[in-house]
């Protein structure tokens, strides 16, 4: 282990987890729900295409929804019951936006709809494992969303070398990849098996956080035999998750500041990923449930639960016995990068992987001050950020120099805010300025856009004129010379 302490990124902070609440439980399993809602638009705003009508009966696993290419992920039942409605329903986005809606009224039968006759999976070619993992609709678990296809089609194609397994989950409370590994550490390891094969890339190394023994246990006894694969001990410091600084720490290379893993010819998948690549590949079963977290001093019963797709909060925070009346807010995710929950009729889509309700206590209400330039959130920032100077040209709205700070950069992890004396809204500023400059290069590349149309058709115009006066000349000159013949002859 000494050989990677010299690869410990700077910054981070050690937050109080609150892992306890759940860590100590299996998954259950046992959670069914009465309705789900699959939305036909996705976080990215991309849209699918409905392949089912209301009054249709449908079967664990069928396609139900599918987009245009391989960069949008499809979507199945999550289970066996009847299409009450396609109609518009609250979304995943804060704003409480409504997009078409599949919805589907389960019944008691856990079924899979078809099965498949066993195999030897690890015989399977690149090409039947990729084509297997883009039917089942498998996207990143670890929150971005990304197709897992699309991940390893562009690894193969970039001649990607290495694959890091990522198992930080340094979020406080989330414990879900945590018992995941645990409860089942060899259908990680052989997902990981068929990433290595699918991807091209020649070894796995797996990171997990060293404040979770028991899943490293498990982890390195079902790697035992896989020469290809290493389990290492991670520093559990926030944000070791980070896909950056975990590829820091086991490789020790470091990602360029505005690009990605690719670039280094190392792919990153989650924990979760791999398990469900396995499912996927292993019996054909399409990503229709996860594992989530249910956690936070609010909820009555926390634990980690084996959730369709689908589901609305409200239905998952009843059978974790409901929320007490001194909660404070809901999110989606941990309470570092976590997204506030809207309604708890929200659907539950594939990127959650946990449900926190937070008290008052929890959520640790300051009353805000002005920045007293202590460089707490300069020593925290992971990516060597000066978070206080960011913040004060982001309130000028003085974008260009907030740019210039290197704002692009920020993971807004929140580390910063965190340690804020003076309870800042750091993460918020740096939001709305990113947010801000990207509408605003949008706004320039439309102008540009159109200027260089305008240009165009300026000179389209031009050129057509040009032309019809060489026509109109032509003519002219066609009609003269026979006026000319004319008088020549009569003068003869």
């Amino acid at each position: 282990m000494l050989k990677f302490l010299s690869r410990r990124f700077r910054g981070g902070i050690h937050p109080e987890s609150y892992k306890n609440l759940t860590n100590a439980q299996g998954i259950d399993q046992h959670f069914w729900p009465r309705n789900v809602f699959l939305s036909l638009q996705l976080r990215n705003g991309a849209m699918l295409m409905p392949l089912v009508k209301p009054g249709d009966t449908v079967s664990r696993g069928q396609l139900v929804a599918k987009g245009r290419n391989d960069m949008v992920a499809p979507i199945h039942a999550p289970v066996n019951g009847v299409v009450t409605g396609i109609t518009q329903h609250f979304s995943s986005h804060p704003a409480k936006l409504k997009c078409d809606t599949i919805i589907i009224r389960a019944n008691g039968d856990r079924r899979w709809g078809e099965s498949h006759k066993p195999q030897n999976y690890l015989s399977l070619d690149a090409e039947e494992i990729i084509a297997r993992v883009r039917d089942a609709g498998i996207v990143g678990l670890g929150g971005a969303g990304f197709p897992t296809v699309a991940k390893i089609q562009f690894a193969r194609k970039g001649g990607a070398h290495t694959l890091v397994i990522n198992g930080g989950e340094c979020e406080p409370y989330l414990t879900c990849d945590d018992v995941a590994m645990q409860q089942y550490a060899a259908e990680v390891i052989a997902g990981v098996k068929l990433l290595l094969k699918a991807s091209g890339t020649h070894k796995a190394l797996i990171g997990v956080e060293d404040n979770k023994p028991a899943a490293l246990e498990q982890l390195r006894l079902a790697a035992a035999e896989s020469d290809e694969i290493e389990v290492h001990a991670a520093p559990s410091i926030y944000p070791m998750g980070s896909e950056r600084h975990l590829i820091k720490y086991l490789t020790g290379a470091v990602v360029p500041a505005g690009g990605h893993a690719g670039m280094l010819g190392i792919l990153v998948h989650n924990i979760a990923t791999a398990r469900a690549v396995y499912q996927a590949v292993r019996f054909q079963r399409p990503l229709v449930s996860r594992v989530i977290t249910v956690s936070g001093k609010g909820i009555a019963a926390p634990r980690n639960v084996e959730v369709p797709i689908g589901t609305p909060v409200s239905e998952l925070l009843e059978y974790c016995g409901g929320v007490s009346d001194s909660t404070a807010r809901l999110l989606f995710g941990g309470p570092m990068m976590g997204q506030v929950i809207s309604s708890p009729y929200i659907p539950i889509d594939k990127t959650v992987g946990g449900i926190l309700a937070l008290t008052e206590e929890e959520v640790r209400p300051r009353p805000q001050s002005e920045c007293i330039r202590c460089g707490q959130c300069v020593r925290a920032c992971p990516m060597g950020l000066m978070p206080f100077q960011m913040a004060a040209y982001a309130r000028l709205s003085d974008f260009s120099k907030t740019e210039a700070l290197g704002v692009g950069h920020c993971l807004s992890c929140g580390a910063c805010s965190y340690v804020c004396p003076s309870a800042l809204p750091l993460v918020q500023y740096f939001q709305f300025a990113k947010g801000s400059i990207n509408a605003n290069r949008l706004k320039a590349q439309r102008s540009a856009t159109a200027k260089q149309l305008n240009e165009e058709r300026v000179q389209r115009l031009a050129k057509e004129a040009e032309a019809k006066a060489a026509a109109k000349a032509a003519k002219a000159a066609a009609r003269k010379r026979p006026a000319r013949a004319t008088a020549q002859e009569s003068e003869s």
